[in-house]
Parts: C-alpha cells; structure tokens; sequence
C-alpha cells in the first residue's frame, strides 16, 4: 500500500473516533436533560447518590439511614454511640422531636439514683444506640451526657468499646484519660500503658502525652522516651516536677523534687516511684483516685493507733468505696483493750469515743462463741456505724457474717431481721424460676418472654391450654400482670381467646396521660427515659403491678419488645 493511502486511511480513523466520541456524548446528554417530551423518559432503577451522615464507624445500614432520613437535612450530622439503633427498634430521628433540654434533666435526676441491674440495661441501650443529636442541644452537648454517664458510673468495658467504634469525637482524650487514671489508681501501670494506643495523633494533650512517656521507660524504650520528651520541652508542654521525675526514671540524675505532687494521679504516682522513703499522710480532701491508688498500692499505712483522726478519714474514704473496707477492720483488731472491758464491752462501749466503741464491739463479736451473743453484737455494731452515717462499710461484712450461720440454729425473733440484711450476689435472672399453670403470669408462657425465639405456635397452644385450666376456676381474678401478659402476646401476633375481654379489663388501669402524649408523638428516646425514672433504684418485680402494666402497655404501642421482654422476664416469674 502506499504512503498516501495510508495517511488518507489515518486521516478518516481520526475522524470516525471523533464522530463516535461526539455521538456518544450526546447520547449521555439526553439522559442529562430534564426534557418535558414524554417520549424520553429516565431509566426506572437509575441509582442516586445520597449523602449519609458522617459515621466514624461504617457499622450502621446505608439502606436504614436513606429510608428513614431526609438526607439532604443531616448530610453532616456527626453520629456517636455503640449500638446500630434497629437493634432495639430505635430510629436514627429517635429524639429528634424531644427538647433536649428536657433530657439534660432527665439525666440529671437519674445520675442521682443508683439504678436496679435492668433499669441501667435499658438506660445503656437506649443512651448509645447510634442517633441524631436532640433540638435545642449541639451533636458535642449529647456527646457529653453521654460521655459523662460512661465516666460517672465506671463503666469501663463500654468505654473502651466506645473509643473502638468512634475513631473521633470531642473530648476524646477526657475519656481517655478517664481509662489511665482508673488503671493507674487500680496499679496496673502494664494495663493503663496499653491503652496509650487510644491516644492518636489527632490528640495533643500534655498529661496524655507525659504518661505516653512514662510507659516507653516502663516497657524500657528509654531512647524513644527521651525523643519525645525532648519534643514535648520543645512545645512548651513539659514542666520542671516532670522533667526532674524523668530524669530519675532514667536514670540521669537523682531527684531534685522536694514536694510531693497531689495535684492529678499522675504527678502522685511519678512521686511515689520516684522520691526515696515515700509518705503521704491523705486527708478527707484527698482527691478519690489518689485514696484508691494508695490503697491499690498498699500505701496506707497506720504508724499510730491512737491518731484518730487519720482512722477517722480511712473510715470515710472506706464509705466512700475509695479504700478496700477490709481495711477498717484490719485496724480495729489493732487497737488494745484490756481483758475486764472486753468482758463488759456491752457496756462500757457508751462511754468511749465512737471509733474505740466500734473496735470494742467487733472485737468482742470475734471473741463471742455464742450465736445469739453473735448476733446481738453484730447488729449492735450496724447501728454504731449507722450513727456515724458509715453503713456502706459495714452492710457487706455484716452481710457475709450472717450467711455463716445455719438458718436452723438462728434463733426464730432473728430469723427476718437476718433474711432482710443478707445481700445476694445473685442477679434475679441467675435465680431458677418456678412455674405455676394456676396463675397466667407465672405460668410457662412467660418463656416467650425470657428465652429468645421461642416458637410463636408452642406459645399458642401453651395459651390454649393454660387458659382451660384458668377457666375452670370460676373465682379467678385477671391481674394487671395478667393483662400485660395478653396484651404483649396478642402484640405479637398470638390470638387470645374471645372469652377472654383483656381489652375490657385493661381499662381498669390508667397509664399517665404524660407519656401516652410521648408515645403518641413516638418521642421513643424521652419516653424511655422516663420509664427509666420510674423504675430507678427498685428491681423490676418489687414495682406494683399497675406501674408493670403501664410500662409493657407503652412499650407495646412504640413496638419496643426487647425492652418490654426485659421488662417482664424481670417482673413476673416466682424466683427461688
């Protein structure tokens, strides 16, 4: 072929692929055009890119977030929690029509009570499913009632898995340093030095950075300790204490600090382990986390019997769960007495001061060999610390003292008094449950409540069957546990026998008009709270059985059946 062939061949290649590229442009075009000509219409299943909102963790479904959001309104919510929020039938909008203000209240209230085993559970589910911040409170106002909470109540495991599931946020490095100092104070210094890997580098904190040090000279990483030590001296960030602890631990020079340093946990500590024949003599305004550091440590130490003031403030510091209470009767055994005011120390007692009355007694309840002297002397003593406002000290020890004896050789004018101040280390849920096919809601339907995917046609015929037992007695009284029975079952898609006129009988209870508005305007979040409060310190099953229906009746209308089944797994079986 010739040149000129060839050129003329290139020539109209050229031009084709130009013409096939223009064509193709224009076709893509068409589809671009928002045409009123009915004849082009757009592809049916065109996909459209929606924003989602800005997770740290990809753990929550696109597909649940684009059906239940307007995403053009929270393309930049920031999300924060631990729980995908359909894992309690939650919604991502699930405090969106609550003022937050009212939760901040809400919150403040419960932080004052020390809430049963389930009402925490529900309180924890609801709190850290993932969620739009509430009106009225910034994304970083939520994030910190729900950071607080975790710090408050020591919940540890939940911290950790919230760091884990939340790459970043604000106030990270207070949690963090939450985790240090709890390790610190507990002294695994190992354990709290593991969690250095929390601290990124997004975080510049000084007194996270000074323990990061630390911890490269404890896992003798002496020359990366020194480099950023060097760094942080170079921002400014470092302080003289510091600096001198430093050079101790590595071994520069000896220790120029003349003070010890109760400032923070971590100052306290460098002072212990770096200043020659350490003594700290702690007062009742010794922060917490240093008490428990000492205690942890074995740093508390009682040179002098007699210095009651001292004993007086390891007492208050026991009360306060900051010293191990074991403590406190460590030191009474210590404290001497003659053998005559042993022998009259139900006396004699009255006229001494309150610590010496209170060693006098203990030491007379471990020399009595008698059980009714036994027990006369250990609820004398409750009533000793009763008075100095110290029971926390007392309730478990008097508590493990009464298991001791054999219910059979209690005397009978004991035996309540002794069943009511035994404290068991069982959950309601650990204790076996005992069924009763005479009563509905202790019979062997409540399985459906506690054992999960109980088969909804075994629960039928069980109904049935029990209910044909149940209708013979012509004197049976439907209970309100009774009703939230039928009413969760029936919720559930169980048919209940028409003789029975639960509907009827439910309209002998009245449920607070105040959260049926909440459940009216699915306002889930703030209404469980409120159910929160309502339950607070009391286990489930010692509340009246109008407040268990109310409950299960609301957490029915807003289809929230994990926590009803919580609800009532806890409040109906008979327990042995």
């Amino acid at each position: 072929m010739k040149l000129s062939d060839l050129s003329k061949l290139f020539f109209f290649l050229i031009i084709f692929l130009n013409f096939s590229k223009l064509f193709a442009e224009n076709e893509v075009d068409i589809w671009k055009k928002n045409s009123n000509n009915d004849t082009i219409e757009e592809p049916e299943k065109q996909e459209k890119k929606i924003p989602s909102p800005l997770l740290n963790k990809n753990i929550i479904s696109t597909n649940k977030i684009i059906q239940e959001e307007n995403p053009t309104e929270v393309s930049n919510a920031l999300l924060y929690g631990i729980w995908d929020p359909d894992k309690y039938n939650f919604e991502l909008s699930m405090w969106s029509n609550t003022d937050g203000k009212n939760i901040q209240k809400t919150i403040s209230r419960i932080n004052k009570m020390k809430l049963s085993e389930t009402a925490e559970n529900i309180l924890l589910n609801t709190l850290f499913s993932y969620s739009y911040a509430p009106q009225n409170l910034t994304e970083k106002e939520f994030l910190d009632i729900k950071i607080n909470w975790l710090i408050k109540n020591k919940k540890d495991d939940l911290i950790e898995q919230f760091l884990i599931k939340n790459n970043d946020f604000p106030n990270k490095n207070k949690i963090i340093q939450y985790l240090v100092d709890r390790n610190i104070s507990n002294a695994n210094i190992k354990i709290g030095c593991e969690k250095v890997n929390f601290i990124g580098k997004d975080i510049k904190d000084p007194y996270l950075e000074k323990f990061k040090i630390y911890c490269l000279i404890f896992n003798n990483k002496k020359s990366q300790a020194q480099l950023l030590h060097d760094i942080l001296k170079e921002q400014k960030q470092s302080d003289k204490f510091f600096d001198n602890a430093l050079n101790v631990l590595l071994g520069v020079s000896e220790n120029k600090n003349t003070k010890i340093k109760d400032d923070n946990l971590l100052n306290f500590y460098l002072s212990s382990v770096t200043f020659p024949n350490f003594k700290y003599e702690p007062t009742d305004k010794t922060k917490k986390s240093i008490w428990e550091y000492m205690n942890s440590a074995n740093l508390i130490k009682i040179d002098d019997i007699t210095d009651k003031e001292k004993i007086e403030n390891i007492e208050i510091a026991a009360n306060k769960n900051q010293v191990d209470k074991s403590q406190i009767f460590k030191i009474y055994k210590q404290i001497p007495f003659d053998l005559n005011t042993l022998i009259n120390a139900q006396t004699v007692y009255q006229s001494m001061e309150n610590i010496e009355g209170r060693a006098l007694i203990y030491q007379k309840f471990l020399l009595s060999d008698n059980i009714q002297n036994k027990l006369d002397l250990l609820f004398l003593l409750k009533d000793l610390f009763k008075k100095d406002n110290l029971s926390n000290v007392y309730t478990e020890y008097l508590s493990d003292r009464l298991k001791e004896f054999e219910v059979k050789k209690i005397p009978e004018n004991y035996l309540n008094i002794v069943e009511r101040n035994i404290v068991s280390n069982k959950s309601l849920n650990q204790q076996k449950i005992k069924f009763d096919d005479k009563t509905l809601h202790r019979s062997k339907l409540i399985r459906y409540f506690y054992e999960r995917d109980y088969p909804v046609k075994k629960t039928q015929k069980e109904l049935d069957s029990i209910y044909k037992k149940i209708k013979r007695n012509r004197n049976y009284f439907y209970s309100a546990k009774d009703v939230a029975v039928l009413e969760s079952l029936e919720n559930d898609g169980i048919i209940i026998p028409k003789e029975i006129n639960h509907k009827g009988l439910s309209e002998n209870y009245n449920i607070p008009e105040s959260l049926m508005d909440l459940a009216e305007k699915g306002e889930k979040g703030y209404l469980v709270l409120k159910i929160v409060e309502i339950i607070g310190e009391d286990e489930v099953n010692n509340l009246d059985p109008e407040t268990i229906y109310f409950i299960t009746n609301l957490l029915n209308k807003l289809n929230l059946t994990e926590f009803r089944n919580e609800i009532l797994s806890t409040a109906l079986p008979l327990r042995i």
